[in-house]
């Protein structure tokens, strides 16, 4: 049967109640079933002629594909969870089985999918999935197929781009894509730490070590021994600590404070910044060593502004979670609301729309989401003048803390050292509000 032929059975494809669609040997989609239309909100006239990918859009995509896997094995992967993201921003859990078309003569003519969004049982297992990093834009498809590639190493990787645009969800991926998923996954801020404290909390230290240190205590990296351990915002790591991780990274083993016995610890190190290490090695801030070291493999996130077409799918994903967070229905999102979003160049990127969505989300008491119920700045309105001080203040002290803490980020592009110099406080004080408010 060749591939037109069978396409001329969409009628009986139709009737079966299963999305389906078929893709030639070029990825192309060619067939598009009524249920599908309807599970994935895309027409039929939409998807015909499309990649598959940018239409049919799951955590598999590029890297895991199944009906990939389908075809170069040449036998169908049946009963498969995956979860699509639509058109409208939801993620939706199926059940797809991926198979190979072929002609009369076994030559491949491409692939057939069929998916149901009815399913009985666990959706995929959360280790599996990088679902949480939405976006279908170009930008984020390479990112996606890059992922694939990164996560098949042990190799190091340093994740650079604007501050918020998604550098922790991305480690977290490669992570649970790669063979460590099952040992443990170790966050540290570098800039979060106090300088004193920070090398005995990656490396641990020994008895008698200091004052104060009766009994020993394993560091971070001891504690990632199988996993992986993701330092961010690695360009603030003092000078003194460089020379030690380089070691560590070297020859996977490092001297815990007050020990003359190595330890030796099998870690993946991921690494982020937002700032130029490069300029930082120029500059002789930061090792040169070390640099090459961390950038074996280096992949450089978009900003938010460089992703047309996903501001919306983020705005609905972020409404439905804060939604969810607040116990309040799912308001809908107005065109104009939309416009606003997508105009303003949000310099602290998605975690920015995550707040600016949140704040809108809780002045909205109606069913739609207007512009008045975002931030003032977002519409480059200016900020309401402060009520004198005889009035009453309707909200708590940790109202108004928060709120103070939300307009600093915003006002610094989530920038934790530039906003610790406005605030001027330390950086450990900040995370720890931060924290504290859930920011």
């Amino acid at each position: 049967m060749s591939l037109k032929e069978w396409l001329d059975k969409g009628s009986i494809l139709d009737s079966m109640g299963l999305g389906v669609f078929a893709v030639d040997r070029e990825w192309t989609i060619v067939f598009f079933s009524r249920e599908a239309e309807r599970i994935t909100g895309f027409s039929s006239r939409e998807a015909v002629g499309a990649k598959c990918w940018e239409v049919f859009c799951t955590e598999c995509c590029n890297h895991r594909c199944y009906l990939q896997k389908a075809i170069r094995q040449g036998r169908s992967e049946t009963k498969r969870r995956v979860h699509f993201v639509s058109r409208e921003g939801r993620r939706i859990p199926l059940e797809i089985t991926a198979s190979v078309l072929r002609d009369a003569q076994g030559r491949v003519l491409g692939g057939v999918e069929c998916f149901s969004d009815k399913l009985v049982a666990a959706p995929v297992p959360p280790q599996a999935s990088s679902a949480e990093i939405i976006g279908r834009s170009r930008p984020m498809q390479r990112l996606y197929a890059t992922l694939g590639a990164v996560s098949r190493t042990d190799a190091s990787v340093l994740l650079t781009g604007e501050t918020g645009t998604g550098k922790g969800l991305f480690a977290r991926a490669i992570h649970a894509n790669s063979t460590r998923r099952a040992g443990p996954f170790v966050d540290v801020n570098c800039a979060a730490l106090p300088e004193n404290l920070l090398e005995s909390e990656l490396f641990g230290y020994r008895k008698g070590a200091f004052t104060g240190a009766d009994r020993d205590k394993p560091g971070l990296f001891e504690a990632a021994s199988g996993g992986t351990i993701f330092l961010d915002e690695i360009g603030d790591l003092p000078a003194a600590l460089q020379a030690k991780l380089l070691q560590a990274l070297e020859d996977g083993r490092f001297h815990p404070l007050g020990s003359v016995k190595p330890v030796q610890a099998d870690v993946r190190v991921i690494s982020a910044t937002n700032r130029d290490l490069r300029a930082r090695v120029a500059a002789g801030t930061f090792r040169s060593d070390l640099y090459y070291r961390l950038r074996v493999l280096e992949i450089e996130l978009p900003p938010l502004r460089e992703r047309p077409g996903d501001c919306d799918l983020l705005t609905d994903h972020f409404v439905h979670i804060s939604a969810a967070r607040y116990g309040i229905g799912t308001p809908a999102v107005s065109k104009a609301t939309r416009r606003a979003l997508a105009a303003c160049r949000l310099p602290g990127n998605v975690r920015e729309l995550k707040h600016a969505v949140e704040h809108a989300v809780i002045l909205c008491q109606g069913r739609t989401i207007e512009p008045a119920h975002l931030p003032a700045y977002i519409l480059g309105a200016p900020e309401a003048p402060p009520r004198p001080a005889a009035e009453p203040q309707a909200r708590t002290i940790q109202e108004r803390e928060r709120a103070m803490l939300q307009e600093a980020l915003a006002d610094h592009g989530y920038s934790v050292l530039e906003t610790c110099r406005a605030l001027g406080v330390s950086r450990t004080t900040l995370w720890r509000k931060m924290k504290k408010h859930g920011l």
